[in-house]
């Protein structure tokens, strides 16, 4: 089979697309035949060796695909060879083939894409969990989010929506913006002049900040909260690690709440499957609708990592096999 190979850390041009072995399943895993693999943010970092993890060169990287079940180990009872599904990894999507636990192996109907599907995997995932077990977010509540075009900012956006919530949408461009007005948020603004454009639709303070970004929007975020908000730390896409003058959060009363997706994934395996049921019955009923941002050939994945690094994609990017 084909993959892509980290052979070692350093730029996205060290990738290479190259022949490995067909991989065979134990008693507890699972062979899928890709048919859509999707790209995240953390790809392009973890290639770099600038991702809190760091698996031993050479790897093949990537978190999620989607496909058909080509073999299932004697164990696993709940897919079998034909099946749709799509699947959750610390990394190995990157292939033609992909081996992977039964545990995060997820059957999908055939109303769903794989692209879809891929794209509910991490980042829906990621802001699924934040909105829903960190912030509860509540109907009615006014929510923030920062970064609101990338796939992780577009889902938060249609998950708010599903929840009740009413959604402020922060991005940098006004096709950045229309896209966040299309994925469902009630007012999109830049990021120039955010404090006083959000004293204007936010007067009272936000409930819930949503914040993939850190670095300047973070301390415009954390001067809007509301009493009682919950400022959600997702990650730092800026390259800033923000400082809070906790004064603020004294003086405000509002919580500063972290969000680490992958430890929730490995320590709350249940909760994350019924999240994971949520996500796929909400797509089913048309009350959230991913964004394919392109599409492009499993060999092409350096460059699609890149656009997606420099801030070019609007939604979810995926590998074709």
């Amino acid at each position: 089979m084909k993959a892509i190979v980290c052979p070692e850390y350093g730029p996205l041009t060290n990738l290479e697309f190259r022949d490995m072995p067909d991989p065979a399943p134990g008693p507890d895993e699972i062979v899928l035949r890709s048919e859509a693999i999707g790209l995240n943010y953390p790809d392009g970092l973890l290639v770099q060796g600038l991702y809190q993890m760091k698996p031993e060169t050479p790897f093949v990287p990537g978190m999620e695909a989607g496909g058909i079940v080509e073999a299932v180990g004697t164990d696993v009872s709940h897919l079998k060879p034909g099946d749709r599904a799509v699947v959750l990894l610390n990394n190995g999507a990157y292939a033609e083939k992909v081996l992977a636990p039964a545990n995060r192996a997820f059957p999908i109907p055939d109303s769903m894409g794989f692209a879809d599907a891929c794209a509910l995997m991490c980042a829906w995932g990621t802001s699924h969990h934040a909105l829903k077990q960190r912030a509860e977010l509540k109907p009615g509540e006014t929510l923030l989010v920062l970064g609101a075009a990338g796939s992780t900012g577009l889902a938060a956006i249609s998950i708010g929506k599903a929840m009740g919530a009413r959604v402020i949408a922060v991005a940098s461009s006004e096709e950045k913006q229309q896209a966040c007005l299309e994925a469902g948020a009630d007012i999109a603004l830049p990021y120039d002049g955010l404090r006083e454009a959000l004293k204007q639709h936010a007067p009272g303070g936000v409930d819930v900040a949503f914040d993939p970004v850190g670095g300047a929007a973070f301390d415009v975020a954390a001067r809007a909260m509301a009493r009682n908000g919950r400022l959600l730390v997702i990650g730092f896409a800026s390259g800033e690690i923000p400082k809070l003058p906790v004064n603020l959060v004294l003086l405000k009363e509002y919580a500063l709440v972290g969000v680490f997706w992958g430890a929730f994934v490995a320590r709350e395996p249940e909760v994350y499957a019924a999240n994971n049921r949520e996500l796929f019955n909400w797509h089913a009923q048309g009350r959230i609708k991913t964004r394919i941002d392109e599409q492009r050939p499993l060999a092409e994945a350096a460059s699609a990592l890149q656009r997606i690094l420099d801030r070019g994609a609007i939604g979810k990017t995926i590998l074709s096999p």
